[in-house]
């Protein structure tokens, strides 16, 4: 499946499930959508259909594997292509410690050979693309010279498209979270890298907050697209404009009430066809009215008042709620 990763909305753990993917497909039909990282040996000895079941109007969406072993990935990799995914992306820049301790993720920098080898072998087993997610670096690894003999190791078996998170990951005395806040960014080493091979598709990283912040790296550094991770779960309605301002689509953007009254009919669908909880879907869209009289409220009903719900009223009533409020003030300081 052909399409433009201009923009895509980053892999998230415990964030990015075929929920979130199907709220932030309703504001942007064009961004490529992210799974969280799955393990291959979870996928081959785990709840395959659990774990890979998303709903179709997610793609394109990009099914992440985590793991060192080519065999196991290949076969992972197989199962995802048959899910329907759109791309296999291979996790080398994970810095957790679950991930460490399995010797994958971002600890493979520092083993391009065995990158190399797990590529190969799942292209050998697998019909749809395959792309990295790696950092510029992990410990101390050299930032120039370590970054490029990793990509030209793993261009070489035909991947052509790189993500790129543009710090180093420290695996020794830093959490996860400070991971992505305290290494720090280095955009120029990503545009170093186009410029030294601009056959390759780079993707940017990291740290970046708005459209605007990203597409500025894109035009300065000749790239081909930006990644938005967190900034995107706390304010989605940013997707709103995004098919407009990257994609150059002429769309009509969505409401946020029009996304809450889907996701509304989405509760309905899902609590009928799977056993689970109404939170599990509306946790991922808190940040909807972001910023606008009465989203605290509205998060508090959603966070509070679903746990006995059965399907998607609770969501429509809290948002007539909060747009009712919105049009009582704007009437009031009008």
């Amino acid at each position: 499946m052909a399409f433009d990763e201009k923009f895509s909305v980053a892999p998230m753990m415990e964030w990015t499930d075929k929920h979130c993917r199907y709220f932030f497909r309703l504001m942007s039909n064009c961004s490529t959508l992210y799974t969280e990282m799955i393990s291959a040996d979870a996928i081959i000895f785990g709840p395959r259909e659990k774990l890979l079941n998303f709903n179709k109007e997610e793609l394109p969406c990009v099914l992440q594997l985590g793991g060192n072993n080519p065999k196991k990935l290949a076969l992972a990799a197989q199962y995802g292509q048959d899910y329907g995914y759109s791309k296999i992306n291979l996790n080398i820049g994970c810095p957790s410690n679950r991930v460490q301790n399995g010797a994958f993720g971002a600890c493979l920098m520092k083993h391009p050979k065995l990158v190399a080898e797990c590529v190969k072998i799942i292209k050998n087993n697998c019909q749809i693309p395959i792309t990295i997610k790696c950092r510029i670096g992990v410990d101390d690894m050299h930032e120039v010279q370590g970054l490029d003999e990793f990509i030209d190791e793993v261009s070489e078996n035909g991947i052509d498209l790189f993500v790129i998170h543009a710090r180093k990951a420290l695996l020794n005395g830093l959490s996860p979270k400070q991971n992505r806040e305290i290494p720090p960014l280095n955009y120029n080493r990503v545009g170093l890298l186009k410029k030294r091979r601009p056959d390759l598709k780079i993707v940017i990283n990291g740290g970046i907050k708005s459209i605007k912040e990203g597409q500025d790296l894109v035009n300065k550094f000749a790239l081909d697209g930006f990644m938005i991770g967190r900034e995107v779960y706390k304010n989605p309605y940013i997707l709103s404009s995004m098919d407009r301002i990257v994609f150059n689509s002429e769309e009509k953007i969505k409401s946020r009430y029009k996304v809450a009254m889907e996701m509304a009919d989405y509760i309905d669908k899902f609590m009928k066809k799977e056993e689970g909880h109404v939170n599990a879907v509306t946790r991922h869209i808190l940040g909807l009215y972001n910023s606008l009289p009465g989203a605290k409220e509205w998060r508090r009903v959603l966070s509070e008042d679903t746990r006995f719900s059965k399907n998607g009223d609770i969501l429509r009533l809290a948002t007539d709620n909060i747009e009712e409020f919105i049009h009582t003030r704007s009437l009031i300081l009008a």
